[in-house]
């Protein structure tokens, strides 16, 4: 991960990663594996919401 600056983690002891559903797991699996290569790392899982909008398509498409 070339945008990850690891001057930013100087001194930190935890890590938080938020990703919205847009973001492509793959990337944030290589997040998590670029931080897990600095040290042993404990990886949980939160979920804050479920999204269960559903958008219909204009009168004029369907």
């Amino acid at each position: 991960m070339s945008e990850l600056e690891l001057g930013w983690l100087a001194g930190a002891r935890r890590v938080g990663v938020t990703a919205g559903a847009s973001a492509p797991d793959h990337l944030v699996d290589e997040l998590v594996a670029c931080l897990s290569a600095l040290g042993p790392a404990t990886v949980t899982i939160t979920t804050t919401g479920t999204e269960d909008i559903r958008f219909t398509l204009p009168k004029e498409v369907s």
